[in-house]
C-alpha cells in the first residue's frame, strides 16, 4: 500500500526527535550534576546534607554505588569481548546487523513510496532484531564513561536512526524503508569480528580487512541515501522530480562516481541527490586514490611474497637472510655475480622480514633471472620450510655494520643460525659477525661444522687486523685491500701514477689446483716457473702435514717444502683464465714455451683435469691446525715484520716489571704474552712525560665512553704482538681515549706486553703531544662505536675531526735526528725544500663516501674527483681504510673459502678457530715458551725492502720487476709482491707520498727509490752486513748500513758521524737515509742467541751453522746468481 507523506515524516522524525531529545537530556543532566558538585564545595552545604541524610540512608547509598560499580565492570568485560560470553555477544550483534541489512536489501525491491504490511514475514524478524539492538544499546550506555560522547558515536547514531522507526511501524502496522540503510555502517566492525574468530592474524590481513570494510560500508550507505532521495524526490517539490531507480542502480551510480568515470546512463535528478554527489565525489577521490591502490598492493604482495619457493630439480640456489636492504642487496649481488658474469646457475632466494620497498623491488626486477624474494623470517620454521632451506646449497646471513647496537645485531643473527641449524642441521651457514667476542657462541652449536663449509666472517677481527698491518708496514693495508676490491667503474686517469694504481686494482687472489708435473719440486722453483712461463704470481700453497695429516696454508714456504699431487695454489692474477694454466702445465710439452697464451691442454698424455677445481668451485672445508713440529716445512705459517721500538730498556722498567731474557708466548705460541698487568701500571700521566719518551711507537686514537659498545681492541693488538718477531722488536702501543672505555677493554689486553693508556682525546693537541706523537711511526684513528644517526655522513664526525687535528700538526725536522726520519711520513727532507713534516696517519672511515672530507686534507691535485674511496689518493697512498669492502667476503666464502682463510691468516697473524681457546690463558712456562718459539716463529713475514739499501741491491740486473722477482726468489727465497712508489718522483716535492702498485707486470720498469712489498722467510737477513759483525739483528723492515756503505741514493743529509762508526748501523727500510740505533746489551744477548738458532743465508756466501752439536753446510745455488754475489 502507498505511504502518505505524513507516515514517511513520522518514521524520519521519530529518529531525529530521539536523537536531539536524548542529547538535550544528557546536556541538562550534566549541567545539573556539575551544579550539585559546586554546591557541595560551598561551606555549610555539606553539613546540611549530612544532617538531612541519616546514617542508614548513607549506608544504602554506598551499597548501591558498590553494586553499580560491579555491574558496570561486568558490562565492560562483556562489551570488550574479553570473555567467551562477551565474544558471543559482539559476534551476535554483528551477525544480526548484517541480517537486518539483508532484510533492507530485500525490501528495497518494493517502491520507496509504498509501505509494506505486517503480512510480510521479514517485518517481525526485523523487529525482533531491533529489540536485541535496544538491549545492546542499553549495555553500551551503562558502560560509557562519557554519555554525551557515547551518544555521538557512529554506532549509537546507527541505532538511534534505525531502532525508533521499527516501533513506529509496529504502532502503524506498516513499515517503510526510511534510514534503515545506515545498518551498512556496522560493516566497519568486520576486522574486529575476524580477529575474535582468529580468521586473520597477520598485519597485512588486518589492514586489508579494514580497507575492505571502509569501502563496502561507504558504498552501501551512499547507495542507500541516493536510493531514498531519488525515489522520494525533493520535499519542497512534493516529490515531483523523483525517479524510479533500484538499489542496485544506486550502487552502480556510487561506484561510477567513486571511480570518477561517470557514464551518464544513471544520474541523480533531485537537488538533494546532486548535492550529495558533489560532496561524495570529493571524498571518493581520496578514497579511490588511497585505499584502492593499497588494497591492490596488499593482494599482489600476498600472492607474490608469501608463496613458497619452488625447488627445481638440478637447479642450485642459496638463501640470503638478515639485513635485507637496498644497499646490502646491491653490494651482495655486485660481488656474488662478478665471479662468472653471464654464467651464474645459482639462484638467490632473499628471505626478508618486511616487504621490499619500491627501490628494492627495482633491484630484484633488474636481476630477476637470479633473484627471488620471499617474505618471512629465518627465526620461524614455517618460513624456512617455504624457502626450502633443506635443499639450499648454503644459507648466508648479512649483518648491518652501521647499526646502533652491534651486540643486538650479532645476537639476532646467531639466533638465526641456531634456528636454521635446528631446522636442518646439514645446512651450510656463512654468517657475518660484527664483534669478535660473539663468534665464540657459533662453534658451540651442536650441528656447527667447519668441515661442512660453515664459516664466520668477523668484521671487527678483519677490519682491525687490516689497520694493524697498515701500522706495521706502510701501505700494506691498501695492498691487501686492493686484492679484494672489485672496481667496476670506468675511470680515465690523468696522471701516470693513477694508471699504475688502477691496473693494480684489477688483480685479486685466485686459487687453482697445480699440475701433477710440479710434484716433488720446491715452492721457489714452482713460483719462478709460473712467473716466467705463465705470467702468474704464486704466493702460497695448501700444504698437508706429514705428521698430522691435516692441511694448512703456507705463504712463500722454503725450498725444503716439496709439492705433492693435487696441491692447491694461491695466485695474484686478474682472471681465472690465467690461473688455469697452472693446472694445464706439462713439463714435456711446455718446456720450451715462454708465451703464457700458448700453454693449454696438452695431448701427449691423458690428464684428468676435472680434479683441478678452479677458483670458483665449492669444496668441503678441511680443518685448519697450527703445526707445532720442529720440522721447518710443517711449521712455516704466517707472520708479520715489526720494526724495533726505540723506547729504552730503562724506561720499560719504569712501567713494566722486568721480564726474563727469553721471550714468553701464549700457550698457542702465536703471540707474545706477559703476566696480567694492572691497569694503574700502564696509565700515562702528562706531568711524567720525561719518564716515558716513546719513539717509533704506534698511537691508536679511540673514541668511546662508559656506555659505548666495545670494538674489540684485542684484534688490533694481536697482529702487533705476533710471535714472528723478537720481544725487543715490539713497537710500543699507546691508546689515547676515554679512560672509562679503555678500562673495559683492558680486561682483554692485560696479557699483551708494552701497551700504554693515555686518558685524553685525539681532538686536543696537548694530549697528542703528551704521547710524543711527533716521534711515532704511525698514528691510527679508529672509528667510534656506532651511534644512531639519521645522516650517514655524520657517523665519521669524530674520526674526521681527529684526522684534521693530527694532519694540521707540523713537526720540525731539525728537532729530529736523521736516523729518526721515517719514510712513512708524508714528507722527505730535501735541502732547502721544507723544514717541517707531517705525522704518518691511518684513518678508518665507516662510511666510504666521507672520503671527500679526508681528501681536502691531502693537498694533492691528482685526486680522482667525485669517485669512490678506493679510487681516491688517500686510499692509494695507504692513509685511509674502510671496511665496506668486507661485504664482498660473503660471496668469496661461498665460492672459495680458501681465499677467506688466507686473508684471515694474513691480517690476524695466523689466528684460526683452534687458537681461540688458547688466547685467554694467563700462565705460560718458560720451557713451553721456548718450544713455541721454534714452532710458531718460523713463519714468513711481509715487509718493505729498498732496492738500494738492502740485499736487493746485490741483484744484477734489477731494472724491471721481473728481474728483481727472479733474483730475490732464487738467491734469498724472498717473494716480491708489489711496489710502494713515490708520486711524481722526478719533481722531488717537499711533501711527497707513495702509492701502492699491486702485482706489477714482469717488464715493469723500476725506479731507484721504489720500495718492494716482499714475503720474507723468517731466517733471512734482509740487509747487507759486514761479515765480521756478530750482532745479527734481523728486522725485515729495517736496513743496515756500515762504514763501508757511503753512497746511498737520495741521502744528501747523511751525518758524517755515521760514516766513521765501527758499530753496525740500522735504519728503516722505507727511509732513504742511513740511521743509527743503539742496541742495549740485553738485546745483543738475545740476538746473539737467536743467531745460533737460525741460519743466516747471504748471497754467494757459505756459512757453517751449528745446531745441536752438528755442523751443517748451506750453499747458495750457482745458477742465476748475480755477478756481485761475492763477499765484500
Amino acid at each position: 500500500m502507498a505511504c502518505s507523506t505524513e507516515i514517511q515524516a513520522a518514521f524520519i522524525f521519530s529518529s531525529f526527535v530521539t536523537f536531539f531529545l536524548g542529547l538535550l537530556f544528557l546536556f541538562i543532566f550534566r549541567l545539573i550534576w556539575r551544579t550539585i558538585k559546586k554546591w557541595q564545595n560551598i561551606k555549610g552545604t555539606g553539613i546540611l546534607l549530612e544532617l538531612l541524610l541519616t546514617k542508614s540512608i548513607g549506608n544504602k547509598h554506598l551499597k548501591s554505588l558498590h553494586f553499580q560499580g560491579i555491574f558496570r565492570n561486568r558490562v565492560e568485560m562483556l562489551l570488550s569481548a574479553q570473555t567467551l560470553v562477551g565474544q558471543v555477544l559482539v559476534i551476535l550483534v554483528f551477525v544480526l546487523s548484517i541480517g537486518s541489512l539483508i532484510i533492507y536489501f530485500i525490501n528495497s525491491s518494493d517502491p520507496v513510496g509504498s509501505c509494506s504490511s505486517y503480512e510480510d514475514k521479514t517485518i517481525p524478524i526485523d523487529l525482533s532484531f531491533n529489540v536485541f539492538f535496544i538491549f545492546y544499546f542499553g549495555l553500551r550506555f551503562v558502560a560509557a564513561d562519557d554519555k554525551i560522547k557515547f551518544w555521538l558515536e557512529m554506532n549509537s547514531i546507527v541505532d538511534i536512526f534505525t531502532i525508533p522507526p521499527t516501533f513506529i511501524s509496529y504502532y502503524l502496522k506498516s513499515n517503510w524503508l526510511g534510514l534503515r540503510f545506515l545498518r551498512a555502517l556496522r560493516l566497519l566492525e568486520l576486522p574486529q569480528i575476524l580477529q575474535i574468530l582468529r580468521a586473520i592474524r597477520t598485519s597485512n590481513s588486518v589492514k586489508l580487512s579494514k580497507l575492505l570494510s571502509i569501502i563496502l560500508s561507504t558504498w552501501f550507505t551512499a547507495a542507500g541515501f541516493i536510493h531514498l532521495v531519488e525515489n522520494s524526490g525533493d520535499p519542497w517539490l512534493k516529490g515531483r522530480n523523483s525517479q524510479n531507480i533500484s538499489y542496485f542502480e544506486s550502487i552502480y551510480l556510487v561506484m561510477a562516481t567513486t571511480s570518477t568515470v561517470g557514464f551518464g546512463d544513471v544520474v541523480a535528478k533531485t537537488s538533494l541527490g546532486r548535492t550529495f554527489i558533489m560532496f561524495f565525489t570529493l571524498g571518493s577521490l581520496i578514497l579511490f586514490a588511497n585505499y584502492i591502490p593499497e588494497m591492490v598492493e596488499l593482494f599482489a604482495n600476498k600472492r607474490k611474497y608469501t608463496s613458497s619457493y619452488e625447488v627445481v630439480k638440478g637447479k642450485k640456489f642459496i638463501v640470503v637472510c638478515g639485513n635485507i636492504t637496498v644497499d646490502s642487496v646491491t653490494a651482495f649481488l655486485r660481488n656474488f655475480l662478478r665471479y662468472k658474469p653471464g654464467e651464474i646457475n645459482i639462484e638467490i632466494v632473499f628471505l626478508g622480514e618486511v616487504p621490499p620497498s619500491l627501490e628494492l623491488e627495482t633491484v630484484f626486477k633488474c636481476n630477476m633471472a637470479y633473484t627471488t624474494f620471499i617474505s618471512g623470517s629465518a627465526l620461524k620454521w614455517d618460513d624456512l620450510r617455504r624457502v626450502a632451506v633443506e635443499s639450499a646449497e648454503a644459507c648466508l646471513i648479512i649483518a648491518n655494520p652501521l647499526c646502533s647496537d652491534l651486540h643486538a645485531e650479532d645476537t639476532s643473527n646467531i639466533m638465526r643460525v641456531l634456528s636454521i641449524k635446528n631446522y636442518y642441521p646439514s645446512t651450510r651457514v656463512i654468517i657475518q659477525i660484527l664483534q669478535s667476542h660473539n663468534k665464540v657462541f657459533l662453534p658451540k652449536i651442536p650441528s656447527w661444522s667447519w668441515t661442512a663449509g660453515d664459516n664466520i666472517i668477523c668484521f671487527a677481527e678483519l677490519k682491525l687486523g687490516f689497520i694493524a698491518q697498515g701500522c706495521l708496514v706502510p701501505g700494506l693495508c691498501t695492498f691487501l685491500t686492493s686484492l679484494f676490491v672489485e672496481q667496476n667503474k670506468k675511470v680515465f686517469p690523468k696522471q701516470p701514477w693513477q694508471k699504475y694504481f688502477l691496473n693494480g686494482l684489477k688483480n685479486k687472489i685466485l686459487t687453482q689446483r697445480l699440475s701433477d708435473d710440479f710434484t716433488g719440486m720446491s715452492f721457489p722453483e714452482v713460483s719462478r716457473l709460473c712467473f716466467v712461463k705463465m705470467g702468474l704470481m704464486l704466493i702460497a700453497i695448501e700444504h698437508k702435514s706429514t705428521f698430522h695429516g691435516q692441511s694448512g696454508l703456507l705463504l712463500n714456504p722454503s725450498a725444503q717444502v716439496r709439492l705433492r699431487k693435487n696441491t692447491l695454489g694461491f695466485f695474484i692474477a686478474e682472471t681465472t683464465k690465467e690461473v688455469i694454466r697452472a693446472s694445464l702445465y706439462c713439463a714435456s710439452c711446455h718446456s720450451d714455451i715462454f708465451i703464457p697464451e700458448l700453454i693449454g691442454k696438452c695431448s701427449c698424455k691423458t690428464k684428468i683435469h676435472e680434479h683441478f677445481p678452479g677458483a670458483t668451485v665449492m669444496v668441503k672445508k678441511s680443518s685448519m691446525k697450527v703445526f707445532s713440529d720442529s720440522t721447518v716445512p710443517d711449521r712455516m705459517l704466517w707472520g708479520q715484520p715489526q720494526p724495533i721500538s726505540n723506547l729504552s730498556f730503562s724506561t720499560r722498567v719504569f712501567l713494566y716489571e722486568t721480564e726474563q731474557d727469553s721471550d714468553q708466548l701464549d700457550s698457542s705460541g702465536m703471540f707474545h704474552w706477559c703476566r696480567a698487568t694492572p691497569l694503574d701500571n700502564v696509565i700515562l700521566k702528562r706531568m711524567d712525560k720525561s719518564k716515558h719518551e716513546f719513539r717509533n711507537h704506534v698511537i691508536a686514537c679511540i673514541f668511546g665512553d662508559a656506555q659505548s659498545t666495545l670494538i674489540g681492541l684485542r684484534n688490533f693488538v694481536m697482529p702487533l704482538r705476533a710471535s714472528s718477531y723478537m720481544r725487543q722488536e715490539l713497537k710500543d702501543i699507546v691508546f689515547i681515549g676515554s679512560l672509562e672505555y679503555l678500562k673495559r677493554e683492558w680486561l682483554f689486553l692485560r696479557n699483551f706486553p708494552q701497551i700504554y693508556i693515555l686518558s685524553g682525546s685525539a681532538l686536543f693537541p696537548e694530549d697528542l703531544h703528551a704521547a710524543n706523537i711527533e716521534e711515532c711511526s704511525m698514528c691510527a684513528v679508529l672509528s667510534s662505536s656506532s651511534k644512531a644517526s639519521s645522516n650517514p655522513a655524520l657517523v665519521d664526525t669524530e674520526t674526521i675531526m681527529a684526522t684534521l687535528n693530527i694532519g694540521s700538526l707540523r713537526i720540525s725536522c731539525s728537532s729530529q735526528t736523521p736516523e729518526e726520519s721515517q719514510g712513512t711520513s708524508e714528507t722527505f727532507r730535501f735541502p732547502g725544500k721544507s723544514k717541517y713534516r707531517r705525522i704518518p696517519i691511518l684513518t678508518e672511515l665507516k662510511n666510504p663516501s666521507n672520503i671527500h672530507y679526508i681528501e681536502q686534507l691531502s693537498g694533492l691535485d691528482e685526486s680522482f674527483a667525485g669517485t669512490s674511496l678506493h679510487l681516491s689518493t688517500s686510499f692509494s697512498t695507504g692513509t685511509v681504510f674502510s671496511g665496506s669492502f668486507l661485504d664482498s667476503l660473503l660471496a668469496t666464502a661461498f665460492y672459495n673459502y680458501h681465499v677467506l682463510e688466507l686473508l684471515q691468516m694474513l691480517v690476524t697473524g695466523g689466528i684460526s678457530s683452534q687458537l681461540e681457546q688458547h688466547l685467554d690463558k694467563s700462565i705460560c712456562g718458560m720451557v713451553q715458551s721456548y718450544s713455541s718459539v721454534l714452532s710458531g716463529r718460523m713463519r714468513c713475514k711481509l715487509g718493505l725492502l729498498s732496492l738500494d739499501q738492502t740485499i736487493l741491491s746485490d741483484i744484477k740486473p734489477r731494472k724491471t720487476f721481473g728481474q728483481v722477482f727472479c733474483g730475490s726468489l732464487d738467491n734469498f727465497g724472498i717473494l716480491c709482491l708489489g711496489l710502494y712508489r713515490m708520486i711524481d718522483e722526478e719533481e722531488n716535492k717537499p711533501e711527497q707520498k707513495r702509492f701502492v702498485i699491486t702485482r706489477p707486470a714482469n717488464d715493469f720498469k723500476l725506479l731507484p727509490s721504489d720500495l718492494v712489498f716482499c714475503a720474507i722467510p723468517f731466517s733471512t737477513s734482509c740487509y747487507k752486513m759486514d761479515t765480521s759483525s756478530k750482532g745479527l739483528y734481523e728486522m725485515t723492515n729495517t736496513v743496515p748500513t756500515s762504514e763501508k756503505v757511503t753512497k746511498i741514493h737520495n741521502s744528501p743529509t747523511t751525518d758524517p758521524v755515521e760514516q766513521t762508526t765501527t758499530q753496525p748501523l740500522t735504519t728503516t727500510i722505507h727511509c732513504l737515509q742511513p740511521a743509527t740505533i743503539s742496541v742495549s746489551d740485553s738485546k745483543q744477548a738475545v740476538l746473539t742467541q737467536r743467531s745460533k738458532i737460525s741460519s743466516q743465508t747471504h748471497l754467494g756466501k757459505t756459512e757453517t751453522v751449528k745446531e745441536n752439536g752438528r755442523g751443517k753446510k748451506k750453499e747458495s745455488p750457482e745458477e742465476n746468481a748475480p755477478a756481485s754475489s761475492k763477499p765484500n
